[in-house]
């Protein structure tokens, strides 16, 4: 399928991390080109829920790009150019809490960056300052928080996720010094997504699943890629389920702040 002009053909973008590199049946595959060069992979584009939906695997098809190299503002220049205006990010996640165990889904409200060296802003010129104190869209995780509610599945609202560099896991000392601030689950790729969408407005919201307490919760285990694997696997069904019924809770039009963080702005470059 090719896109061209200003057709919006989705207006949902889902953003899938590790073992969700497939969401919609029967999708169609557009290859869309940015300025910024490819995203991870094609567009996926589908209807869930009466809705168009745009899904892209953040670390492509097969999980062949690491946390630190993805191309983050080639694939939300991507998500924008098709039209999306709202998107839904489920991910992985580690927990440094011991009542959030493998399994748990989490609908986090708050973040801290840890990152370096990534890119993280599409205006390298002008005065564009985004606000950014409440890093999620009230409207996504209002609708993942109903569609798990609605579905059985117990998902906690609110909590601080941190973002590390990667890929390595956390040291004992890092995790415990994350889990002192009270922060509550640990990533790789929540940053700089979730700041890169609201500086094109867009609405954004995770939802984690937790497939490990960090090394320095658990003194007596580490963190191993197989078993983050394997729990999230175990889990997706449940994931996945949130994730396409909260697609029809989402508001028609969104006008959370998410989707007014330019208002007022003179931007120096176009957004498509």
């Amino acid at each position: 399928m090719s896109v061209s002009g200003n057709t919006p053909v989705a207006d949902i973008g889902v953003i899938g991390g590790s073992g969700f590199y497939e969401l919609l049946d029967d999708a169609e595959e557009v290859r869309i080109g940015t300025p910024y060069g490819p995203p991870s992979d094609a567009l996926m584009l589908g209807t869930v829920e009466g809705r168009r939906v745009a899904f892209l695997p953040r670390h492509g098809r097969g999980h062949r790009i690491p946390p630190h190299k993805i191309n983050y503002r080639a694939n939300l220049w991507a998500m924008r150019s098709v039209g999306v205006r709202q998107i839904l990010a489920p991910c992985a996640v580690g927990s440094l809490r011991r009542e959030l165990g493998p399994g748990a889904i989490v609908v986090p409200d708050q973040m801290v960056d840890r990152t370096s060296g990534r890119i993280q802003t599409f205006y390298d010129e002008g005065a564009v300052h985004v606000s950014f104190a409440d890093p999620y869209c009230e409207h996504g995780r209002e609708a993942l928080l109903k569609a798990a509610a609605a579905a059985g599945i117990e998902a906690v609202d609110g909590g601080t996720m941190v973002v590390v560099e990667g890929p390595r896991f956390s040291t004992r000392a890092e995790s415990q010094w994350f889990a002192a601030a009270g922060w509550s689950l640990v990533n790789m790729t929540g940053h700089p997504e979730a700041v890169l969408a609201r500086e094109l407005a867009l609405g954004y919201a995770a939802v984690a699943l937790v497939t490990d307490l960090d090394a320095g919760i658990d003194a007596a285990e580490s963190v191993a890629q197989e078993e983050v694997f394997k729990v999230f696997a175990e889990n997706t069904q449940r994931l996945r389920r949130v994730v396409l019924d909260a697609i029809g809770m989402l508001p028609e039009s969104n006008d959370s702040p998410s989707a007014r963080a330019l208002d007022g702005m003179t931007l120096p470059i176009d957004l498509p």
